[in-house]
């Protein structure tokens, strides 16, 4: 790994972590309990220029590559996790196909406002009955004058309840392919349901969707028809490589709180960061985060130089995403009773961390890639 942060990295990694210092962790328990879209720093992120930090100048990004994105984000989860949710959606799953394969008039009325943070965009893929197996996705599109009817469900949508525009993808044609289309809130036959309540990242309103003959003008299929499938694993690897940052970002917040804590908790007369015990803990917990951090950047670094990276995006995901989850574990556990008491933060970062088990994929999917990778 020969590399190193451009000047440039530097200054926008600090200078999201001085928002994540003076803006996010203050209102990062607030945000949490009070279990809504945390729109006031949304749209701060918006000012900082986030939202568009991947996308070309042309659309009113600001072109920066993969690196410098993990970066930025990996700062944002550090301060809030539900924060960095919505933000990844915003930024990267729900406005990615509405730029590559959007028209003109998408661009202007729904993507650069998007980037402002005017309009929320988000991703639906996940079903009931499909998840990991996107063969089981069951959504249909069918042709009629001027566009198409769909119809079908969509689970596990984050920031559903408040997003103006759906990328959803659904199947169409008699061989059943998936194709990419643009749902815009208000379409006749379109429904969001009820929110989900989860373990954590509260402030990221999950919910379903409904599709009951749902009509879709034809300007908004986006790509080509049977191309959906094609369209997404061209993504699904920078999607990991995020949710490694994420992970990351995590567990340094949860690495941040144990070691403060540990150096003022006294028992027997000093510092429980002076007994053995918990020093081989923190020992561990820094040497997983600093790992993780090396092979996350690592893989966005190649993302970024137009390497293959698909077997380097699930490894970055897979590791950090497990190790992050035995840090935020090990950081309640060093805080004893205090880490299980909702008025300090590693519960949160406990329950929040497990988001990042799941979104990207699977442990044991990854896995499957990995090996599958390995052994062409």
């Amino acid at each position: 790994m020969n590399f190193e942060l451009t000047d440039e990295q530097r200054l926008l990694s600090e200078t999201f972590a001085r928002f994540c210092e003076e803006r996010i962790k203050p209102k990062a328990a607030a945000i949490d309990e009070a279990k809504q879209f945390p729109r006031e720093l949304f749209l701060e992120l918006a000012d900082l220029g986030f939202f568009g930090l991947r996308y070309p100048e042309t659309v009113g990004g600001a072109g920066m590559d993969c690196l410098s994105y993990c970066l930025a984000i990996t700062e944002i989860a550090r301060g809030s996790m539900s924060l960095a949710a919505c933000a990844a959606m915003q930024s990267l799953m729900g406005t990615h196909f509405i730029h590559a394969l959007g028209n003109e008039d998408i661009h202007e009325r729904l993507l650069k406002p998007a980037l402002r943070g005017e309009k929320i965009g988000v991703i639906c893929i996940t079903e009931p009955n499909a998840g990991s197996d996107l063969s089981s996705i069951a959504t249909a599109a069918k042709p009629v004058p001027g566009g198409y009817l769909l119809n079908g469900q969509k689970m596990w949508i984050t920031v559903a309840p408040n997003a103006d525009m759906f990328t959803v993808f659904a199947r169409t044609g008699e061989e059943q392919r998936l194709t990419i289309f643009l749902v815009e809130r208000g379409f006749e036959g379109l429904t969001v349901g009820k929110t989900i309540e989860k373990m954590g990242v509260w402030a990221a309103p999950t919910a379903e969707l409904a599709f009951d003959d749902c009509f879709v003008p034809e300007d908004h299929l986006l790509g080509e028809v049977g191309e959906g499938e094609a369209e997404l694993r061209k993504l699904l690897a920078e999607i990991r490589i995020m949710t490694g940052a994420l992970a990351v970002g995590a567990a340094r917040a949860a690495l941040e709180d144990a070691l403060e804590y540990a150096a003022q908790r006294q028992q027997f007369g000093r510092p429980i960061n002076r007994f053995q015990a918990i020093q081989l803990k923190l020992a561990e917990m820094g040497t997983d985060l600093e790992a993780a951090t090396r092979l996350v950047h690592y893989a966005a670094w190649l993302k970024a130089e137009g390497k293959p990276h698909t077997r380097e995006a699930a490894m970055a995901k897979l590791f950090a995403s497990e190790k992050a989850t035995n840090i935020c574990d090990q950081a309640c556990r060093i805080l004893a009773s205090y880490g299980y008491a909702m008025e300090y933060n590693a519960q949160r970062h406990l329950r929040d961390i497990r988001f990042t088990l799941i979104g990207g994929g699977t442990s044991e999917i990854l896995k499957l890639i990995i090996a599958k990778e390995m052994t062409r």
